[in-house]
């Protein structure tokens, strides 16, 4: 099974700025590809990735990829850290 995370502040669009933002769709997806789940995951403010320690662990961790509408290189290194494709 595979854990997709999409940033979605509003809950209805993909966000543009991942740093900053506190809600994430996770879906769980078979290995055959199918949605098998979709779930909210609101965080803190403190638990926002701009707010949070890169050295912590993070809500999102466990997660394989991350979409999102777009973030700058320092996101694609501490996703890369954590073992999250950014797409």
């Amino acid at each position: 099974m595979m854990k997709i995370a999409v940033a979605s502040q509003n809950r209805r669009e993909v966000t543009g700025h991942t740093g900053r933002c506190r809600k994430f769709w996770i879906y769980d997806i078979s290995t055959q590809g199918e949605v098998l789940g979709r779930q909210m995951l609101e965080l803190a403010k403190s638990q926002s990735f701009h707010e949070s320690s890169p050295h912590g662990r993070h809500p999102l961790q466990g997660v394989q990829v991350l979409i999102s509408g777009g973030m700058g290189q320092g996101m694609h290194r501490r996703l890369a850290a954590m073992g999250i494709e950014a797409a």
